[in-house]
């Protein structure tokens, strides 16, 4: 899928708005029915990240698939693409694999040169199995 730097400006520009006006709501109408949140609202349980790893060139690893179908093949090293980070997750999970374009400028001389960049957001909205083994509900993010 490919999509202009306009439309995704334009989207984007929509969803921070959007944002926006929920983070200016009262707090009643965005509260979780989880009664485990501490006083400051946050949730102390943290969701158990899925046992897939791959390494980054940092030297770091991180609990993730790349993009891809998530149907998998156990007699081959396919075992799918989970596109949930989270394990004992059961919820909606969104997912967005870009590829772009865009141009870049040199500030100092004004030359300009095209270029592509890959993009893969995510999101999840349920409840989910914390590491403190009780049942949570929550919303995350992955960009």
């Amino acid at each position: 899928m490919s999509i202009s730097r306009r439309k995704f400006i334009g989207t984007s520009a929509g969803a921070a708005g959007i944002g926006l006006a929920l983070s200016s709501a009262p707090q009643p109408l965005l509260a979780a029915q989880d009664t485990a949140h501490g006083a400051d609202g946050a949730c102390p349980a943290l969701p158990q990240p899925i046992p897939h790893t791959i390494a980054t060139p940092f030297g770091t690893t991180i609990h993730f698939f790349f993009p891809g179908p998530v149907e998998g093949d156990p007699n081959n090293s396919d075992a799918g693409h989970d596109p949930s980070v989270i394990t004992d997750f059961s919820g909606i999970i969104g997912q967005a694999d870009l590829d772009m374009t865009g141009t870049g400028t040199d500030f100092e001389s004004r030359d300009t040169a095209p270029y592509d960049f890959h993009a893969d957001m995510r999101f999840m909205d349920g409840e989910f199995v914390a590491a403190d083994g009780e049942r949570h509900r929550g919303a995350f993010a992955f960009v």
